[in-house]
């Protein structure tokens, strides 16, 4: 697992080194003179990156490396953020401001300095504390540890998979009791360390039987190094209570004089020593020698060990390991001990359920017993595991359909061929637990020859994979000859011996000609599956594989074909609840029984959000607690506290981590920063990886821009399920819009950015200081405060980013944060344009964002100096026209500004705004009366608008003249873009531009030949041939929309719109078309809509719309026909791409007919209808759409009988399509 430290600082690093090696940097420093410390620091990065890697690769986060590394970390924020600087503040000189650059020139070189001497003073105290060992050389391996390792693995792998049902949990004090008169040795060793391992053999240790058995017993730690002479003494003060040991101590004696004299005493008495803190082979070899050979009296050693290859040697090479009780089941502990011992072990086979439990003592009997009762024997254990996987079977609750899904693909007699079947989902849902009862399900007796199902362990080691699954089939082979080693977890040795070729061949051997079944449970890369699956024989047709994984991609690569992934989804509501009732009150249970803690009830789920694994280690938790609504309110205040400090809860943290430990580096920095956002909050897409490319999280890679990697990087998160995709996404053309991070995945996110110092949050009840320096800022809704607390609280200085979400404060941006990247304020309330005023004092700013601020009317002129800005994103404001100065913004990317109406009223309005601003005596009497409430409104309008400091002047004119002429103030709508805008040469995205306002506007856009995403209004007959013109030329467009105002609109204006570059892939049109445009020539369209086009003829535009080969999302909004008795009829191999088609409040719609053979690939369709014209035989032809997933309605009450048709016909549909409402 590699530390948070390690990947942030490797992300940074990457970063700094990144611009450090740019062309730009390089120039920068050839100007300032200072080639020299540049490249010396350039080459010091690049070290530290070295050393990174290899901290990475011994894999040791001892607390004085991670130092280092924070140090690292640090330097390299602010080595990039120095040569940045130094680029930004580069002026070109001239006559009467060379004395400032002069001066600005000795800074530079004096920071250089500083900065020099801090990078080698960093990078030689690795070298001066010998940090990282292996920094020269890779460490060097041993065969015989590596086989001994191995082998250990190997016997935890079936105890683990022995004890799956509990059948093989043994007590410690059972295993200490065991008949015997040889010595024994019983080695413990714990998955979470040293975790729970004391308990439990303290637990035996002081159990009353163990105390009258053994006369002698005694607790050593064992020192380092190891000291024979010590040790003895140590043993025999606590054996002083026996008879003649003191006499042992009254002369000074040779450690060899004692250890002979001691081991004579012990020789004819039974002892038990517990061994704690034993580290190596070493130390147990001495431990031996002062010990009694081949003693006979029953004695017993415990060894406590935190390495597994020392335990297992302790025990001896013939060893066998059985997993132990524990006191809780976040962790696992294990117990090794002599093969031979087991023959008289008993133990305990438990089956539970709600109702009974069954148990029985199992005497575990020789191989050499007669045949007779070995058959008796397996017929009742056969009877007992059946009856423990029928009640177990019951017990699945909310997984049934999941169940049934699965056994189906398993056993479809439609399917003759090979099968892998892919089960994914993000950690937590069970999917272990649900592929395991399927594997025991009743439904599969018989149905296979061969069975096993194997956990893939961590290192991946092939070897030790196929000596697991060969171990399970040559099990089976052995119990239908009657030879089976009862017990559990026991191993041929044959396999132990064999080489990775001799496994393959002996797999081989065991799978040729039979029908199996092979469960590899989490696969965690697609470099396991091939090394696996490249060691299989060529399987049976009748064989099947089950995956389970938590990243799309592997399960994509595993299941060659697409029904056979099987993606694991939350629970929904009411099994989340039936869940969580009968794991607090041990029984089905209606919370409506307990009022009080039912709102309670409600925020635990909320945070579980359908989490099997949450859902049942908190209700569990909470079975133990006092059913009182303070207690469970003291949990849902206090869940991240508890989630750090409760062991109980802690296996949440634990499962749910793996999925953050096996992120590569880059993708870890990505979600740590989703911390940033409010809980439950719809993170859009676009605005999060512009903001991970600002920050420097994602650079160009070969062809591809940062913000295609950023987009690579979302996708990575998503296919691993780190972050969740939002329910209405599938209108993307992308297919995911926006997410959202679970909210315990969120939890561990906060913990680890807080504890790296990433981001800090200014909320209620934050009362402690950032430690150390903090480089994201968030203002939350909840957070009040004054600017002395607001400015003690973080060091600004070093500040990247700030996203606000509360109410704006006029000192949030403040001239201390001069390397500010991202200043985020989407949605903020109370900010007027005024507070912006300052805005080109931050050089270094690369996004800033002010969607939905609907106060701002206007940008400073100063926004021209932000020459690194990338993204400027002012939709939704009352912005009507944007500054000269932008066209000085060459880096300039996306460029977003006004919004798009929602219905033909509010486009309308625009039509008249030309002829309000040229009308003069209109403008004399709004600037006229502007001036008169400016000078006596300031104050009201600060009340009213709900502004935190004083109104200027212009704000109050400029409100006072938006009330006169309320369609300045509105937020749909275009703006007004400057002429020139066609110098800004890396824009790709650009809207919304009104290009009947100024004719230039066309001849500038078509320079713009970067452009991907393009939105622009305005279009006549005047314009339009030109506009289609330069359409054509921008060989890079994805994605149009075009809108118009009311008549005639588009009325023969998109006739040229076939001549479109062929990467157009995203239609909108909005406004009147009356005829279809010739989107016919538009072969690689994904996603079109229309609204308010009113055409005319609804046959032939379907027609034309169904022989798109790649069309994916169609979406038809009110007044598209015009048309009084709308009839849709989609005929056969129409529409073959499509899957999700959405019908929203189309005005004379009658009727929708699928006939057999229509859009086959529909998986999604949305409908919202006039209630007086939905009615029974609105669709028909339901049951015949395949592959039909959901209908989703909104949420208008229809009539019952058009209910009743719909849920009919959904029912009707083989593939059981949802009915959701929204």
């Amino acid at each position: 697992m590699e530390a948070t430290a390690l990947s942030v600082g490797k992300s940074v690093l990457d970063g700094a080194l990144g611009y450090a090696k740019s062309a730009v940097a390089e120039e920068v420093a050839l100007q300032l003179g200072i080639q020299r410390d540049h490249a010396f620091i350039r080459d010091e990065l690049a070290m530290m990156q070295a050393f990174m890697r290899a901290a990475h690769d011994e894999r040791d986060n001892h607390d004085v490396l991670m130092t280092w590394v924070k140090q690292v970390r640090d330097v390299a924020y602010d080595a990039e953020d120095c040569l940045q600087d130094f680029s930004v503040h580069l002026h070109k000189p001239s006559w009467w401001r060379l004395p400032r650059t002069l001066q600005e020139r000795r800074r530079i070189a004096k920071q250089m300095k500083e900065l020099r001497a801090r990078v080698e003073d960093v990078s030689q105290r690795n070298l001066r504390y010998q940090l990282i060992k292996s920094a020269g050389s890779k460490p060097v391996t041993s065969a015989e540890q590596s086989s001994i390792t191995a082998a250990a693995i190997f016997g935890i792998d079936d105890a683990r998979r022995a004890a799956k049902n509990d059948n093989s949990k043994v007590d410690l004090v059972h295993l200490i009791n065991t008949p015997g008169e040889d010595l024994r040795v019983i080695a413990v060793w714990g998955t979470s360390g040293d975790l729970g391992q004391t308990s439990i053999i303290n637990a035996a240790y002081e159990n009353p039987d163990i105390k009258k058995k053994f006369s002698c017993r005694a607790w050593v730690r064992i020192s380092h190094p190891f000291n024979p002479n010590d040790f003895i003494q140590s043993l025999v003060r606590q054996f002083r209570s026996a008879v003649g040991v003191d006499v042992l101590l009254e002369t000074k004696k040779t450690g060899k004089e004692l250890a002979e004299e001691f081991s004579g005493y012990l020789s004819e008495n039974s002892f038990l020593i517990v061994l704690n803190n034993l580290s190596t082979f070493e130390e147990w070899n001495g431990v031996k020698a002062c010990l009694p050979p081949n003693h006979k009296k029953g004695s017993r050693i415990i060894v406590c060990s935190l390495q597994v290859e020392v335990a297992s040697l302790c025990a001896g090479q013939e060893c066998q390991a059985l997993e132990l009780k524990q006191f809780s089941a976040h962790q696992t502990i294990y117990a090794f001990y002599e093969k031979d011992c087991q023959d008289q072990i008993k133990i305990p086979v438990v089956v539970s359920s709600s109702d009974e439990s069954i148990s029985t003592n199992v005497a575990l009997k020789h191989q050499s017993k007669g045949g007779n009762e070995i058959k008796v024997f397996t017929k009742s254990l056969t009877h007992i595991k059946t009856m423990a996987s029928a009640l177990e079977e019951s017990q699945l609750i909310g997984r049934q359909k999941e169940k049934t899904d699965i056994i189906n693909l398993i056993s479809n007699p439609s399917n003759q061929e090979f099968a892998v079947i892919s089960v994914w989902g993000m950690g937590g849902l069970g999917k272990t637990t649900l592929i395991k009862d399927v594997y025991e399900s009743q439904k599969l007796v018989g149905v296979f020859e061969k069975h096993a199902c194997v956990t893939v362990m961590r290192p991946f080691i092939l070897k030790e994979f196929l000596k697991s699954l060969i171990m399970q089939l040559n099990v089976q082979s052995s119990e239908k000859k009657g030879a089976i080693d009862f017990a559990h977890g026991a191993r041929n040795t044959a396999p132990i011996m064999m080489g990775v070729e001799a496994l393959i061949k002996e797999l081989a051997r065991l799978l040729e000609g039979k029908k199996c079944l092979i469960v590899l449970d989490d696969l965690s890369s697609i470099e396991e599956w091939d090394n696996i699956f490249g060691s299989f024989p060529k399987l049976d047709s009748s064989c099947r594989i089950i995956v389970t994984t938590r990243e799309e991609s592997i399960a994509k690569h595993c299941s060659e074909k697409q029904e056979n992934i099987y993606k694991l989804k939350v629970l929904d509501c009411k099994d989340a609840q039936d869940l969580f009732t009968r794991k607090v009150f041990k029984e089905d249970k209606d919370l409506d029984k307990h009022p009080e803690l039912i709102e309670e009830a409600k925020m635990i789920l909320k945070k579980c959000n359908g989490l099997p694994l949450a859902i049942v280690t908190i209700g569990g938790f909470l079975a133990k607690q006092q059913k009182v609504a303070v207690e469970w309110r003291k949990l849902n205040e206090h869940i991240s506290a508890e989630l750090e400090m409760n062991l109980e809860l802690g296996a949440i943290k634990t499962i749910l981590g793996k999925s953050y430990d096996g992120l590569p580096y880059h993708l870890k920095s990505c979600f740590l920063y989703t911390s940033i956002f409010p809980e439950d909050h719809k993170i859009r897409r676009r605005r999060l990886i512009r903001r991970w490319s600002a920050e420097g999280y994602s650079r160009e890679i070969r062809d591809k821009s940062p913000e295609e990697v950023a987009d690579n990087y979302f996708m990575e998160l998503i296919e691993r399920s780190m972050i969740l995709p939002s329910q209405l996404s599938v209108n993307s053309r992308k297919g995911i819009d926006s997410c959202q991070v679970h909210d315990l995945m969120r939890e561990i996110s906060i913990s680890k950015s807080t504890e790296e110092n990433l981001v800090f949050r200014m909320e209620e009840g934050c009362s402690s200081n950032a430690q150390g320096t903090v480089r994201h800022l968030v203002i939350s809704t909840n957070w009040e405060a004054d600017k002395s607390e607001f400015e003690n609280k973080v060091d600004l200085s070093r500040i990247r980013s700030l996203t606000v979400f509360g109410k704006w404060r006029s000192f949030f941006i403040s001239e201390k944060m001069r390397f500010l990247r991202v200043l985020d304020l989407e949605g903020t309330s109370g900010l007027v344009s005024h507070h912006l005023e300052h805005i080109g004092k931050l050089l270094h700013l690369r996004y800033l964002s002010l969607r939905g601020c609907d106060n701002i009317f206007h940008l400073s002129d100063s926004l021209g100096n932000l020459k690194q800005l990338e993204t400027l994103d002012i939709s939704e404001t009352a912005i009507l026209k944007l500054p000269k100065t932008i066209t000085k913004l060459k880096k300039l990317q996306y460029l977003r500004a006004g919004a798009v109406g929602k219905d033909d009223d509010s486009l309308n309005a625009f039509e008249e705004l030309p002829k309000v601003v040229n009308n003069r005596p209109c403008i004399c009497m709004g600037w006229l009366l502007g001036f008169c409430m400016a000078c006596c409104a300031p104050q009201l309008l600060k009340e009213v608008m709900d502004v935190d400091s004083d109104m200027n002047r212009c704000d109050v004119c400029t409100q006072c003249c938006c009330w006169f002429f309320p369609i300045l103030m509105a937020s749909e709508g275009p703006t007004w873009m400057p002429r020139g805008i066609g110098k800004l040469k890396s824009l790709r995205t650009l809207g919304l531009v009104n290009l009947a306002w100024d004719k230039a506007i066309l001849r500038d856009i078509k320079g713009l030949t970067q452009l991907r995403k393009l939105a622009v209004t305005g279009i006549n007959k005047e314009n339009s041939q030109e506009f289609c013109s330069v359409i054509a030329n921008l060989s890079c467009l994805e994605s149009l929309l075009v809108q118009a105002w009311g008549m005639p609109g588009l009325h023969g204006c998109l006739e040229g719109l076939a001549s479109a570059p062929k990467t157009l892939q995203s239609l909108k049109i909005y406004g009147n078309l009356v005829k279809l445009p010739g989107v016919q020539g538009l072969p690689n369209l994904v996603k079109l809509v229309l609204r308010s086009s009113r055409i005319l003829e609804h046959e032939p535009a379907l027609q034309v719309l169904g022989k798109l080969p790649n069309l994916v999302s169609l979406r038809l909004w009110a007044k598209s026909f015009q048309v009084d008795d709308l009839r849709f009829t989609f005929h056969p191999e129409a529409f073959p791409s499509l899957i999700v088609l959405e019908l929203n409040d189309i005005d004379g719609l009658k009727s929708v007919e699928f006939e057999e053979g229509a859009m086959l690939q529909l998986e999604r369709l949305d409908f919202r209808g006039k209630l007086e014209e939905t009615n029974t035989g609105m669709f028909s032809g339901l049951p015949l759409l395949r592959s039909l997933k959901e209908f989703m309605l909104d949420s208008k009450t229809y009539k019952h009988t058009f209910m009743e048709d719909l849920q009919g016909q959904l029912g009707a549909n083989p593939n059981g399509p949802a009915l959701k409402r929204w």
